[in-house]
């Protein structure tokens, strides 16, 4: 039988997607994202909270959707892997990090926020629609090769 290596996280994110792009012209995007729980002490009856900080890698067409509609602050769910590279630092310190690898082929990525999205969303569709009206004026009966 084969293993699973499956991350779902919802979360929101720190930063801005950092951008980079590989020698082959694929994008890679870089940024952290915040899952926090919460919950009621029995103890004393406060509300407590908790948050890990998690790295996100993204690779090819994710990662562009991710650094055109990502910002600070946006929620996400994300599908990946969990890998972990090893790395000397300049001391000759072995160093280790872990990160959760969305890519096109098993990763998964849906926009969860409302606002923000709604109105990129929406001028976006005021844009189009815009523009095949104005197309449709252009039109002209004359430009149809039968009749």
């Amino acid at each position: 039988m084969s293993s699973l290596n499956q991350v779902q996280i919802i979360g929101n994110l720190g930063k801005d997607p950092e951008m980079r792009s590989m020698p082959s012209g694929d994008q890679i995007a870089n940024f952290s994202v915040a899952c926090s729980e919460r919950w009621k002490d029995k103890a004393s009856g406060e509300q407590k909270e908790r948050t890990e900080w998690i790295n996100i890698v993204m690779f090819g067409a994710l990662a562009g959707i991710a650094g055109n509609y990502l910002k600070k602050g946006s929620k996400v769910f994300l599908q990946g892997a969990l890998r972990t590279r090893k790395w000397t630092d300049k001391e000759g310190v072995d160093r280790y990090n872990t990160e959760v690898v969305v890519d096109s082929f098993n990763g998964k990525m849906v926009m969860l926020s409302g606002k923000e999205n709604e109105n990129s969303s929406r001028q976006k569709t005021e844009r189009t629609s815009a523009s095949a009206k104005q197309e449709r004026d252009d039109f002209e009966d004359l430009d149809i090769p039968f009749n």
